[in-house]
């Protein structure tokens, strides 16, 4: 047997609330029935009991007469007995189990009316707010055009003309408009459906100016930009004053003040319908979106554009202009054989008026600046700020005694500039002045810039207030790059481990080996080998003492363990230290980890430094000491007596060791003075208990010398050069 076929699908809300209405009459019907049935079953089931239960009795009345043999009436009367109590069980649970049914259909049937009354709101709500298909899919074709790619927000009014062709299918509108507030102004941009004539154009323009102007707070006077196009028109129009409008404004985009508004104006014998005027504004939603973005974007490029080759702050050009500039300019200069030169303005001490004044004052100088030099300026001269306080100039076909009088000038200039402070108190700024000529000077942009930022440090150098030019660029540029060379050299010879110490020997007074002193080395890949007095300034400079002091003391420990494995007698071992370690760069921590590991006392450990280093930072150094000693280190203060105050860091500051320097030792046969001050500072450090070492011992006299004087220990090429292994 075939299954019924299922119920047609409802074509449209209300098929389906009344489809639906009518299943849940039925439930409900159903349920009313399916009651009344079970009522009508509990009462003749009631009945049928009462009367079981009745015949029950009579039966067992009837049976108390009659006489029976015991064994049958026992069983007989007890299965009697025990039906009766049966029927007596159902009589009581019946009634409990007929509430309990009548409950839950009422339930039921309460639930089902819920049901039913929600269902029914629902659907008169999807009802009121249903849109037709064919809407929907019109709007669909409409929103699937508005793709926002590069080529259609930069040339959105086209954009937006093609989106206006396809919304005529939805809606039939005389004109569309998009309205910007722009300066002080009024941007309106009209989309005409068909050809208007010229009146009918007058009186949109009209209209729509004023509305515009005051929807927008502009005053009634503005200036007003219009734009018009034409769209095709897909059927007869109405006349352009018998209409409504529609607006959706744009929204406000955080720090870009954007006020705008789009619109469309439709014919009033037309009224929309709700889901029509739900779709419109859909559609204009996101063509605010598009054209809101694109003015947005537009104006941020225009921006971005702007500031990418103007500093904010003065409007000058910036460094990255000037820079392109200036390398245009030397390829010029260079076909042309022309001259030109480079100021470069720096102001003297500004950072005293930020720091006095504050930053807003400091601002207020570097726009009076700005302007000052864009006033002195001629056309064809670039005027730059590079960053902070420094300004440059491009003086285009001018030599250097042109860019000399150049700089004097507006030196003299600057400096006359009076400013007024928070306080009211007038004050003037100084400028220096550096100055490099094309080609004399330099002949390319990255000598040209290095000459000039030279010449502001010449004149920087001689007291401010005044011009500094460069003679000698060239051989100072050659000089830093070569430094520059030489500090990648030292980062990669420190990365390749290719930094090794050499070992020197101290010898005692009565000529016993005391201790050995490390001296750096660079290793080159080439075999030779490179002192650290070539090297050691360039570590300091550019921040590299800790890696080399890491390097020295690792590899300097590992030797002196080998030394002692091999039942050598022991010696002491000094390591010198980089100013970088009194700031607690880790590097005696690293000695103290490495002395543990190894199993080498830390008092066989003397760190040295130099005196000019340990008395720049008293403070750092005293902490510094404690230190050392809270570890068990020795210390050692190296070229001793070359600074002013040599007796008075002695009063000061603790050491274990000094080592006179080696300009006073290396001199004492041929100078009464030199021979006096070591044999004084000799005596004066051991009276307070320090051990004091000579260095530059390169003879045999003089090394007699020191030793009849009583000199502790001493070191030098005489007594022992420095070695790659520890003997």
């Amino acid at each position: 047997m075939n299954a019924a076929a299922p119920p047609p699908q409802p074509a449209s809300i209300a098929e389906l609330r009344l489809y639906v209405l009518q299943r849940f009459a039925a439930l409900l019907e159903g349920q009313m029935r399916t009651q009344a049935l079970s009522n009508a079953i509990s009462q003749m089931v009631a009945g049928v009991q009462s009367d079981v239960m009745l015949n029950l009795r009579q039966t067992l009345a009837a049976l108390e007469p009659i006489d029976m043999p015991e064994a049958s009436r026992g069983p007989l009367l007890a299965g009697l007995e025990q039906a009766l109590q049966r029927c007596r069980n159902l009589e009581a649970a019946l009634p409990l189990l007929v509430q309990a049914r009548q409950r839950r259909g009422a339930d039921n049937r309460s639930d089902l009316l819920s049901i039913l009354l929600r269902f029914d709101d629902t659907a008169q709500k999807l009802s009121g707010t249903l849109v037709q298909k064919d809407l929907l899919e019109r709007q669909s074709a409409v929103l699937e055009q508005i793709i926002l790619s590069h080529e259609n927000v930069t040339q959105w009014k086209l954009f937006v003309q093609n989106i206006l062709c396809s919304f005529q299918r939805i809606f039939p509108f005389q004109f569309f408009f998009i309205a910007f507030s722009e300066g002080h102004g009024l941007s309106l941009n009209l989309y005409y459906v068909g050809n208007p004539s010229a009146e009918n154009k007058q009186l949109a323009r009209e209209r729509l100016t004023r509305q515009m102007l005051h929807e927008l707070r502009l005053p009634s006077d503005s200036a007003v930009d219009i734009e018009e196009f034409e769209i095709e028109p897909m059927e007869p129009q109405k006349p352009i004053d018998d209409v409504e409008m529609i607006t959706v404004a744009v929204p406000e985009i955080h720090n870009l003040n954007l006020a705008g508004l789009l619109g469309v104006a439709y014919a009033s014998a037309h009224h929309p319908e709700p889901q029509e005027i739900a779709i419109i504004r859909s559609i204009l939603a996101v063509m605010v979106m598009v054209v809101g973005s694109s003015k947005a974007l537009g104006r941020t490029l225009s921006e971005l554009e702007y500031y990418s080759t103007h500093d904010p702050l003065t409007g000058l050009h910036n460094r990255r202009y000037f820079g392109e500039m200036l390398d245009y300019e030397v390829g010029r200069s260079t076909r042309h054989r022309h001259e030109f030169s480079l100021l470069m303005l720096d102001l003297d001490d500004f950072k005293d008026v930020n720091d006095t004044w504050g930053h807003p004052c400091g601002d207020q100088v570097l726009r009076r600046i700005a302007e000052c030099l864009l006033l002195e300026t001629r056309k064809g001269d670039l005027t730059a700020r590079l960053g902070g306080d420094e300004f440059i100039l491009m003086l285009t076909e001018t030599g250097a005694a042109g860019a000399q009088v150049a700089a004097e000038k507006l030196r003299e200039r600057l400096k006359g500039i009076s400013y007024t402070a928070p306080d009211g108190k007038g004050f003037h700024v100084t400028t220096s002045v550096g100055v490099v000529t094309f080609p004399h000077d330099a002949d390319t942009v990255s000598d040209l810039m290095a000459g000039v930022d030279m010449g502001l440090y010449r004149a920087k150098a001689q007291g401010k207030d005044g011009v500094g030019t460069m003679q000698a660029v060239g051989a100072q540029v050659r000089h830093n790059r070569l430094t520059r060379d030489l500090v990648e050299k030292l980062r990669l010879a420190l990365k390749e481990d290719r930094v090794r110490p050499f070992f020197q020997p101290i010898y005692s007074g009565s000529g016993e080996l005391y201790a050995y002193e490390t001296l750096a080395r660079l290793h080159e890949p080439d075999g030779q080998t490179i002192s650290a007095g070539a090297f050691i300034e360039t570590i300091e400079k550019y921040g590299m003492g800790r890696e080399l002091d890491r390097a020295v003391v690792g590899h300097a420990l590992h030797a002196l363990k080998q030394r002692m494995l091999a039942g050598k007698a022991p010696v002491k071992l000094f390591i010198n230290l980089s100013v970088q370690e009194l700031q607690g760069r880790g590097v005696v921590g690293y000695a103290e980890q490495l002395c543990a590991e190894l199993q080498i006392p830390p008092s066989t450990l003397v760190f040295e430094l130099l005196e000019r280093d340990a008395i720049g930072d008293m403070t750092h150094t005293r902490s510094f000491l404690t230190t050392l000693r809270e570890k068990g280190f020795l210390f050692a203060l190296d070229d001793f007596g070359s600074g002013y105050n040599s007796f008075h860091y002695l009063r000061e500051l603790s050491f274990d060791f000094v080592k006179i320097d080696g300009a006073f030792v290396s001199n004492i046969l041929n100078s009464r003075i030199d021979h006096s001050l070591v044999r004084n500072l000799t005596h004066l450090c051991q009276d307070i208990g320090i051990q004091v070492v000579a260095e530059f011992v390169e003879s045999e006299p003089l090394w007699q010398a020191l030793r009849a004087m009583g000199m502790d220990y001493a070191q030098g090429y005489h007594l022992g050069v420095p070695t790659p292994h520890m003997p």
